[in-house]
């Protein structure tokens, strides 16, 4: 019967999202494909390092507004590439959470809470199909509500507020940190959606779905036909 062998742990300085980066760099040196990479994926950066900034209540109603062009451009260094106009930002380059925090927070004009997510976990949301195959009704916006920690309180799910009579809201799944759901175009929405921190014990910000397949675009490498097919008026508008 033969001995299995044991394997030697890699060294200290190899371990981590650093030495992720060394054996990436080396195996395309080499011509090998990347480590962890999806199949079929364009980028020219490890999709699965990636991190995702979401920005809590900022340009809402006149209050604490900011370009967010122009803080992706400030965070050149991250290779950041900014979505929309709320907050979402698709950082490229491996940089540790705390350093990426500083550095936002930094840029800022004023406060703000800073809700970061790995970009695989959204990759794996486009996989998972949480809304299934059917397209949202044109009077339905889906969402999902990004949590700043794992949640405190466990919500039984599906959950439709209010409880009684036609829903405004309603919330189809729940992870840890992620919170699916869907909503009606009308004034109350807006106001149930702000219950969700208080329904799960935690800070959540919240994207529609669109903005999140915009993301998951963007992480696959799609984000320079994105930026060839906008007018040069529409980037100067930036």
């Amino acid at each position: 019967m033969r001995r299995s062998r044991l394997r030697r742990p890699r060294p200290r300085h190899t371990r981590g999202w650093r030495g992720l980066l060394q054996r990436r760099q080396k195996a395309g040196a080499a011509g090998q494909p990347r480590p962890y990479c999806t199949p079929g994926c364009k980028a020219h950066y490890d999709v699965h390092m990636a991190l995702i900034v979401f920005l809590r209540g900022v340009n809402v109603g006149g209050h604490r507004t900011f370009r967010p062009s122009v803080l992706a451009r400030q965070l050149s260094e991250f290779d950041v590439v900014n979505v929309g106009a709320a907050g979402t930002f698709v950082v490229r380059k491996p940089v540790s959470r705390a350093t990426l925090r500083t550095a936002v927070l930094r840029k800022l004009p004023f406060e703000a809470e800073v809700v970061l997510c790995d970009g695989r976990d959204l990759i794996r949301m486009e996989q998972d199909s949480p809304f299934g195959p059917r397209p949202a009704r044109p009077d339905i916006v889906r969402f999902v509500s990004f949590l700043s920690k794992s949640r405190r309180i466990r919500v039984p799910v599906p959950l439709t507020l209010p409880p009684d009579g036609e829903w405004s809201l309603r919330i189809i799944a729940a992870t840890s940190r992620f919170v699916f759901g869907e909503y009606r175009r009308h004034m109350k929405a807006i106001a149930y959606l702000g219950k969700i921190d208080k329904l799960f014990g935690v800070p959540a910000t919240t994207r529609n779905w669109n903005t999140v397949m915009e993301v998951v675009r963007i992480l696959k490498g799609d984000v320079r036909k994105r930026s060839r097919s906008r007018s040069p008026k529409a980037r100067k508008a930036e």
